[in-house]
């Protein structure tokens, strides 16, 4: 939609002047902003015949750095939650499917998923609830290996395992941290930290800057991976081979080796993958073209891993062999590989459509999806307030004092439960919902700054103003998912 030069009102190209009464009529996808219909309103439903559009599915953190073997990055902060979609005023479109006609977005939920463990530089870190399952496994799986090595210790052993386990973890989360302080450092915002069934993950809401910058983030978690590795040896000197002390720490010393080998691993989503992608990033100069081929490799990584750990592990790679091979490790080896090549291979994807998603954000500007607006006073009946915003074309309505302040915005989803009889006897006032400071938007906002604020204050419609004050506008949350939903499914 283009901005026309007249009174700071938005309209399409091929929307009718102001000034030319246009008589209401059905949405349909290929007609310009529509004035509102007080039949049927615009963006509260589906046309007669026609399917509703998918509603775009939020996406999450822009950035998760993932620990063994979970996924190292996920992907840019959400627009609002459930935010509907953009019909706006390039032409009125479709309620997406699942959301609730005239219903505000809903407010994302806080930072959660488990148990909240503390709150180191501020970030709050959570377990969760497959951590446990996760803690009984090690517990039995290294139990039986002390088994062997100190049969002496008996039930014992179990208490040894699980302290193995808490230990493992808490490198874990040191992993975890190390990728949390240099986010912080780079002021970008960390939501959260989870420790999870395969490791842990980071989730940092926006993207590095610099390749440079996005090269060290994802390198500091096996950096530290790898000191703990080097501390873990240091203290193993001084203690005796075979005895309890021992057997932790080259427990603990061989597992960092492996959290950092594996995320090291050039392929998303792991740390490696992040730091191909920043070298690719580097060299092209497109943080787009770096994320393709990291996710690529990440992809081909997965059917490695797919193939070649059980093949490794049957020829004896690990330890094993043929002759000690039964079909219970067969298949529990096939089993961790499949899981293993599934997260690394989901992960690759999602950076992918994340990077898409960061791509297209610029497209979604407040000042080319408002709605034209008239402006109407406290005590107009409803059917008065439709016919004048019929007359100039628009498609919202502000309330406004006598000295023409805007005052609330009539929600779309209120005006559909008035029945066209009563409108005559129906204030505007009463339809109408509180502005607050959250709700007034800047026209200027664009991207994932206009998601910011929208998300921050979830509502139904924002008033549009100018840097000066004036009204220009309301934007409906609608537009905005709908306009979203578009942009991503067009080609990058």
């Amino acid at each position: 939609m283009d901005v026309s030069g007249g009174s700071g009102q938005p309209r399409s190209d091929d929307a009718e002047p102001a000034e030319q009464p246009a008589a209401p009529t059905a949405p349909t996808d290929d007609a310009g902003p529509d004035p509102i219909d007080a039949r049927t309103p615009h963006g509260t439903g589906t046309p007669a015949g026609e399917e509703p559009e998918p509603s775009a599915e939020p996406p999450g953190p822009e950035h998760e750095h993932g620990q063994t073997p979970g996924p190292e990055h996920g992907t840019p902060p959400p627009p609002p939650e459930s935010p509907p979609g953009p019909a706006a005023t390039g032409g009125p479109g479709r309620e997406p499917a699942g959301m609730a006609k005239g219903q505000p977005p809903r407010r994302p939920r806080e930072p959660g998923g488990g148990l909240l463990m503390g709150r180191p530089f501020g970030v709050p870190v959570y377990v969760a609830p497959s951590w446990f399952v996760v803690a009984a496994l090690i517990t039995w799986v290294f139990g039986g290996q002390l088994d062997r090595v100190l049969p002496e210790l008996g039930a014992a052993r179990y208490l040894v395992s699980l302290f193995f386990a808490i230990a493992f973890y808490a490198s874990v989360l040191v992993h975890e941290l190390a990728h949390t302080v240099a986010a912080i450092r780079f002021k970008l915002p960390v939501r959260r930290i989870q420790l999870q069934f395969f490791g842990g993950v980071s989730e940092i809401e926006k993207e590095a800057e610099t390749p440079g910058r996005e090269f060290v983030l994802a390198f500091v978690g096996p950096l530290l991976s790898l000191v703990l590795a080097g501390l873990f040896y240091l203290a193993m000197q001084p203690v005796q081979p075979g005895t309890v002390p021992g057997v932790l720490l080259a427990g603990l010393m061989v597992s960092n080796l492996i959290v950092a080998a594996f995320n090291l691993l050039p392929g998303l989503p792991l740390d490696g993958g992040r730091m191909l992608r920043a070298v690719v990033w580097k060299i092209t100069g497109r943080p787009m073209s770096g994320t393709v081929a990291a996710a690529w490799v990440g992809r081909a990584l997965a059917v490695s891993v797919l193939i070649g750990l059980p093949l490794l592990n049957y020829s004896g790679a690990f330890g094993g062999g043929t002759e000690n091979a039964n079909g219970m490790d067969a298949l529990t080896d096939g089993l961790l590989a499949a899981v293993l090549a599934a997260i690394i291979w989901t992960g690759a994807g999602n950076s992918l459509r994340m990077a898409r998603l960061r791509e297209h954000l610029p497209e979604l500007r407040a000042r080319t999806l408002t709605r034209r607006a008239v402006p109407v006073e406290t005590e107009t009946p409803l059917s008065e307030a439709l016919r004048r915003a019929n007359a100039a074309g628009a498609r919202a309505l502000v309330v406004v004092d006598a000295d023409g302040t805007p005052l609330s915005l009539v929600r779309e989803a209120a005006i559909v439960g008035v029945p066209e009889h009563r409108r005559p006897w129906v204030a505007v006032s009463g339809l109408a919902q509180d502005l607050t400071d959250g709700m007034r938007v800047s026209a200027e906002l664009a991207g994932e700054e206009l998601l910011d604020v929208l998300r921050a204050t979830p509502a139904t419609e924002y008033l549009v103003v100018e840097e000066t004050g004036e009204i220009y506008g309301v934007l409906s949350a609608a537009d905005v998912e709908r306009a979203f939903v578009r942009a991503m499914a067009r080609p990058s």
